[in-house]
């Protein structure tokens, strides 16, 4: 899978977890939580349908190294099969 359908996965997610957020005006380096006003409770579900939708389980101790659109795709397309 490339980085462009992986970004799709996470727009997707992003767009069910907070609705009201245009996740496609973020940029690479933007942090996700912030930007879009994420809360804890949203970003473990988002983390949830991650591996759901992709098969990419993110160990909790992960967490922290994933907070802007580039370090998420980047992760995930290391890990996506």
């Amino acid at each position: 899978m490339n980085e462009e359908r992986i970004k799709e996965v996470v727009f997707g997610i992003l767009r069910r977890i907070a609705p009201e957020s245009d996740p496609a005006t973020l940029g690479p380096d933007d942090n996700i939580r912030r930007t879009l006003d994420i809360d804890s409770f949203d970003a473990l579900n988002f983390f949830i349908r991650l591996d759901e939708e992709l098969g990419v389980s993110v160990p909790e101790a992960d967490y922290g190294q994933l907070n802007t659109l580039a370090e998420i795709v980047r992760y995930l397309a290391a890990r996506v099969g």
